[in-house]
């Protein structure tokens, strides 16, 4: 087995592979096709300061360096987790060194941007402004919320995507060819990595040195998918439970849920539970699809949605997902109806913005002498006395108030019950109207 691995480098397979011209970048076509506004920039000659936004592994750092390399800059890099000012300050000593000795402009690549608090960020704005330094920010959060509006006005943002599983072929295929040409990989295991990396190219080369050493200490020359579950410890997806990712899925799970797909709704569930997403959070997230997007159309949404969640309190993991697996489906198949969330919010916007308006007089309380001899309750009908337990015609609103119909019940589900409820009372109102008239 010695000569299995005599090709093997001793540097990391990622920066073994690292692209060293933009054409060998695999994936973000959508910025670096022909005509695409990254390829113009490289292809312009005029170096500009941006974000570069998205997942991890899918190319910020190579880019970066590639920007450096193709404007002839000195790259300076730095990483947020580690860093503070002192480094910064640092940074821009020796930008001015080599402006001073070479004429060279410095490009500084900060990794993970969003890390760097505001002091810390307005400690290098200056020296863009300036043009000393070209900035390239890295981050996978949203640069909107992390990265301050004066540094990011300053700054284009281009959003990278995870690679495609073509993509992540590509980049098996020439990991392979570079690194183990002898070591073959059985289809199902090449699905299985390809899955594994989950779009991130890193990933898939951090997993394909484990299995080169795994299969090295095995005497191994053909990677099965039974060998492949041994060699992996964990089968996690990326999946950062406090940011973008996060927030992305949990919107994917309620827009499939209040677009009635149970399938859809399911596999964003099973997803965020495989990414290791708090079921109890899940749980509160399907109550208030309950209240928000069913409403009265099923009101034992709702119920259901509490149940499953006492349900999940009471047994744990794993048995207790499937309770909140069926509330969501149940969410996905009920009638839906947004009537009450929509009817909430309009009340409680006129409400901010309206006078304080009196309560009438016939339907204040009246636990005293005196409020009775001011009138309070005075005139006020029973409803329970009145046909149909309805007091036809009879004002509920403060004295010069607008007319509204906030609450209009939608045609599904209970609530067209609901809805013909109230043309029914209305049309007693009328009737009320006529008689007094």
């Amino acid at each position: 087995m010695s000569d299995l691995f005599a090709t093997t480098p001793h540097a990391p397979l990622a920066e073994v592979l690292r692209p060293r011209t933009l054409d060998e970048v695999i994936g973000q076509q959508h910025l670096l096709g022909p005509g695409k506004p990254l390829r113009l920039a490289f292809e312009s000659g005029r170096p500009h300061s941006m974000i570069l936004w998205g997942p991890p592994g899918v190319g910020k750092t190579t880019l970066a360096r590639l920007m450096a390399d193709a404007f002839d800059a000195e790259f300076i890099a730095l990483s947020a987790v580690f860093s503070g000012v002192k480094d910064i300050r640092a940074a821009v000593e020796q930008a001015q060194l080599t402006l001073a000795q070479t004429g060279r402009r410095t490009l500084l690549f900060v990794d993970e941007v969003h890390r760097f608090n505001k002091a810390q960020q307005d400690a290098f704005l200056p020296y863009v402004e300036q043009g000393l330094l070209t900035f390239i920010g890295a981050t996978t959060e949203n640069p909107s919320f992390e990265v301050n509006s004066a540094l990011l006005s300053r700054a284009a943002v281009y959003v990278l995507k995870p690679l495609t599983a073509d993509e992540l072929r590509e980049l098996f295929q020439r990991a392979q060819a570079r690194a183990f040409p002898d070591l073959e990989f059985a289809p199902e295991a090449v699905d299985r990595i390809v899955g594994h990396a989950d779009g991130d190219a890193r990933r898939l080369l951090n997993v394909l040195e484990t299995l080169r050493t795994a299969a090295q200490a095995a005497g191994c020359r053909v990677v099965s998918a039974d060998f492949l579950e041994q060699a992996l410890a964990s089968d996690l997806r990326r999946f950062d439970k406090g940011g973008d990712a996060f927030y992305d899925q949990i919107s994917a799970l309620h827009k499939s849920v209040r677009g009635s797909n149970p399938d859809a709704s399911l596999y964003w569930f099973c997803r965020m539970l495989d990414g290791g997403a708090d079921p109890l959070y899940l749980a509160r997230r399907i109550i208030r699809m309950a209240s928000e997007d069913i409403g009265l159309a099923d009101p034992r949404a709702l119920s259901i949605a509490l149940e499953a969640a006492q349900t999940y309190e009471r047994l744990g993991s794993p048995e207790g997902e499937l309770a909140l697996a069926n509330a969501v489906i149940y969410m996905a198949v009920a009638p839906k109806s947004n009537a009450g969330y929509v009817a909430y919010g309009a009340a409680r916007r006129f409400v901010a913005q309206d006078q304080s308006r009196p309560v009438p007089e016939h339907l204040r309380n009246a636990p005293t002498k005196l409020m009775k001899e001011l009138g309070f309750g005075r005139e006020y009908r029973y409803a329970h006395d009145e046909p149909e337990a309805y007091a036809a015609g009879e004002n509920y609103f403060p004295e010069g108030m607008p007319k509204v119909e906030w609450y209009r019940p939608t045609p599904r589900g209970l609530e067209q019950k609901i809805g013909e409820k109230l043309a029914h009372l209305r049309a007693l109102d009328a009737q009320a109207k006529r008689r007094k008239a």
